[in-house]
């Protein structure tokens, strides 16, 4: 299977745009949504969408045969790794799971089909209808597809034509999504266009700045640098919806550390960790572990090295870069200092004064002759950053609370926690959480697969892409 030249995207570095190419590619996107999607119905729509979905779940799918022969090179995750990644997501996206995004956000799922009313407007004597944007600019981020894909979704919902602006390294997916779209209906694929080039690219600023001055609202998923940089040149009459860096992080209660919950446990932990290789924002940096006893989170730290082990035989993390890997080796140096350290102070035997305080301890596990993965267990409860590719560190600490203490100076930053906790305690712990600022809470080895209406970054996806309009009656 080739791809057909549908999208700008589709041609290549070879080709020049220009700010005239993309007013052009606006004009026409706005046409065909104004001719033809802004008829449909959510329903309608859905279903198309949902069925595009369900294809790439079919092993002879092309698009996806397509994804999994080039997308390796591509992005450098292996076939493996791509092909539950995308699993995930395609099997998340269906009917049901739509139309419970658009009346969890808007009410009611025909509220972008009818002027229609809830209990507090009847009493108001309103009705209301949602509108998404006539032309909605997406800008992109290269190190996961489905936050692109998603946006994609999210504005054929609305009706809205769409321009993706794609980085020129991770353009693929999305246009084999584009493309997938197109094949389940042309004229879906009509009110599309995909676009790529690279940050450093002659012009790259001015061809941003005409998608801005076209768009009715831009999304914008990166780095806290680049939205730093957008959102001065968004003009005054177009909405910037901004999604910046995120972590998350794992929690597990002391009632977890069982031997039969801790082979599930372990488990989930490495689903979590080698889900995308630990890229996304929705990936944990790090578990805390509430020890019942003493060595509890050693053991846990131990099986979950071997089981990464394992995993690497049946999903290879695939290459990385020479800067990913040294920085890797680097803090797994680190890491076997500090442990080895511990250990002479332990063999010597030091007579210990009252205002000595000994290292935290270290024991580190990682894959001979490669950085493929590495646990650490670190009983300082710091939290900080990791450096990812499958990179994890496990802090054991005396009670749960210690770690909106330990992880306050990122508090903001994070996204997710992962909790494994019994049925009696995660409604406390759920509610501490939130208060701290946490705004997702999900089971452990679920953490990079939220369902289709969660609420990124804690605001309602669909409801920040459109306005309302009131009818007085």
């Amino acid at each position: 299977m080739t791809l057909h030249q549908l999208f700008l995207a589709d041609l290549g570095p070879e080709l020049e745009l220009t700010a005239e190419t993309l007013r052009q590619a606006s004009f026409a996107v706005r046409r065909n949504r104004n001719d033809w999607l802004l008829r449909q119905r959510s329903r309608g729509v859905i279903e198309m969408i949902a069925h595009t979905a369900e294809q790439w779940l079919e092993p002879d799918n092309g698009f996806r045969a397509l994804a999994l022969r080039d997308g390796p090179k591509d992005t450098g995750w292996s076939p493996a790794t791509l092909a539950r990644g995308l699993d995930a997501f395609f099997r998340s996206i269906t009917v049901e799971s739509l139309e419970a995004l658009v009346a969890q956000d808007l009410g009611d799922n025909r509220r972008l089909d009818d002027f229609g009313a809830g209990s507090a407007e009847h009493r108001t004597g309103r009705t209301s209808l949602a509108v998404g944007p006539e032309l909605l600019v997406h800008l992109t981020a290269g190190n996961l597809p489905n936050p692109a894909l998603f946006s994609m979704i999210l504005g054929l919902i609305t009706r809205s034509a769409q321009i993706v602006k794609c980085p020129r390294e991770a353009s693929l997916l999305p246009r084999l999504f584009a493309h997938s779209l197109a094949a389940t209906e042309s004229k879906l694929g009509a009110c599309l266009e995909l676009v790529a080039w690279g940050h450093e690219d002659r012009g790259a600023r001015a061809l941003e700045d005409q998608l801005f001055a076209e768009a009715d609202c831009v999304t914008a998923t990166g780095g806290d640098a680049m939205l730093a940089d957008v959102r001065p040149r968004i003009p005054s009459r177009t909405r910037l919806v901004a999604y910046g860096h995120r972590l998350s992080l794992g929690l597990i209660a002391r009632e977890s550390l069982s031997p039969y919950s801790r082979k599930r446990l372990v488990r989930g932990m490495a689903d979590d960790i080698t889900a995308w290789n630990q890229l996304g924002c929705l990936s944990p940096h790090a578990y805390y572990v509430e020890e019942e006893a003493s060595g509890s989170a050693e053991a846990l730290a131990e099986e979950l090295a071997t089981e990464l082990e394992r995993r690497e035989a049946t999903e290879p993390r695939g290459p990385v870069g020479v800067a990913e890997s040294a920085l890797i080796q680097a803090r797994r140096s680190t890491f076997e200092l500090r442990a080895a350290a511990m250990a002479s102070l332990t063999d010597r035997n030091l007579n210990r004064s009252l205002f000595f305080e000994p290292p935290a301890s270290v024991r580190l596990w990682a894959s001979a002759e490669s950085t493929a993965w590495t646990v650490v267990l670190n009983h300082d409860a710091r939290f900080q950053p990791s450096c990812l590719h499958r990179f994890i560190e496990i802090k054991p600490v005396r009670q749960w609370e210690e770690i909106l203490r330990f992880a306050e100076p990122h508090r903001h930053q994070v996204s997710t926690v992962g909790v494994a906790a019994p049925d009696d305690r995660l409604p406390e712990i759920a509610r501490r959480l939130a208060r701290w600022g946490a705004s997702r809470i999900c089971p452990i080895g679920k953490m990079q697969e939220p369902p289709a209406a969660w609420r990124h970054d804690g605001r309602p996806a669909l409801g920040d892409l459109v306005t309302w309009t009131d009818l007085e009656t």
